[in-house]
C-alpha cells in the first residue's frame, strides 16, 4: 500500500504540478460535475482518478495523445474522449462578485496563445498564429478570478475586454489594466501629452501602478507553465477549456 501511495504522490506531483491533496480536490470538484456520468453503457477502461490525471498531464506536458495512450495504457482514441469528456468539468468556478467587493483590487490583461485552429487564432504581433486571452487576478492572492473566452491575436485588448462580457461581473470592484485600456472603465497609468512632460507626481503613479500590476505578469507566466499554453493543438472550444482548466488547477497549486 505505501507503494502504491508513493507511486501516485510521484506521478501527481511530477506531471502535474498539484499536490495530491491538491489534486483530490480537483477529482472531488470533476465527480460533483458528473464526471462518473450514468455509469451505463460501456465502462471507461480507466477510473475517473486515472482519467482525470490523464487531462492535468496532457495540459501540463502538452502530448500528444499517441504519447500519451502508452503512458496509462489506454489507445490514442480513448485518451482523446477523455480529453473531450472532462475538459469542460475542470474548469474555473464562474466569477461572482465578492462580499467585500469595495476593498478588492483584480487585474486585468491580455496575453497571447499560440494555437493551430484558423478560426481562433490570426497572426499576431508574436509571428505565430495567436488567441488573445483576457485574464482576471486578484492583487493580494494571485488567484485567478476569471478568463474570457479567446478572440482572434490581432484583437486590440481593449475591443476583448468590452466583448468578453467579464466587465459586468466585476462591477463595485476596482479594476487595473495597462495602458491598452483607456477608456474602458479601470485604472491605467497617465499618459505623456503631447510635447509635455507628465505632471509632479505621476510619474510616481505609474511606477507603483507598473508594480502592482506586474502580478498579473507573473501569474500569466505561472500558468504558461502548463505547456497546452504555448502550443494548442486542441479546436473548437479546446483553447477555451484547457485555459480554463489550467486557470482552476493554477489557483489549487497556490492554495495552502
Amino acid at each position: 500500500m505505501a507503494g502504491v501511495l508513493r507511486a501516485e504522490r510521484v506521478w501527481v506531483e511530477t506531471f502535474t504540478a498539484l499536490r495530491v491533496d491538491q489534486f483530490r480536490r480537483l477529482l472531488k470538484v470533476v465527480r460533483e460535475r458528473g464526471g462518473d456520468g450514468t455509469l451505463q453503457g460501456r465502462p471507461w477502461s480507466l477510473p475517473l482518478a486515472e482519467r482525470v490525471l490523464v487531462v492535468a498531464v496532457y495540459y501540463r506536458t502538452n502530448l500528444t495523445m499517441r504519447q500519451l495512450g502508452p503512458l496509462f495504457g489506454v489507445s490514442s482514441s480513448t485518451v482523446c474522449r477523455v480529453i473531450q469528456r472532462l475538459s469542460p468539468l475542470l474548469a474555473l468556478e464562474p466569477v461572482s462578485r465578492p462580499a467585500d467587493a469595495v476593498d478588492r483590487l483584480w487585474i486585468v490583461d491580455g496575453t497571447l496563445i499560440p494555437v493551430r485552429d484558423r478560426q481562433v487564432g490570426a497572426s499576431s504581433r508574436n509571428y505565430r498564429f495567436s488567441a488573445n486571452v483576457q485574464v482576471i487576478v486578484d492583487a493580494d492572492s494571485r488567484l485567478v478570478i476569471a478568463t474570457a473566452r479567446p478572440v482572434p491575436g490581432t484583437t486590440a485588448d481593449a475591443h476583448a475586454w468590452r466583448a468578453s462580457g467579464l466587465a459586468e461581473q466585476c462591477e463595485g470592484v476596482t479594476l487595473l489594466g495597462d495602458g491598452a485600456y483607456l477608456n474602458c472603465g479601470m485604472a491605467v497609468p497617465h499618459r505623456k501629452r503631447p510635447r509635455r512632460a507628465l505632471l509632479a507626481g505621476e510619474e510616481d503613479d505609474n511606477a507603483a501602478h507598473r508594480k502592482v500590476r506586474a502580478r498579473v505578469e507573473h501569474v500569466i507566466g505561472r500558468m504558461k507553465n502548463y505547456k497546452i499554453l504555448r502550443d494548442c493543438r486542441q479546436h473548437g472550444d479546446g483553447l477555451h477549456h484547457a485555459i480554463q482548466a489550467v486557470a482552476h488547477m493554477h489557483n489549487l497549486a497556490l492554495a495552502s
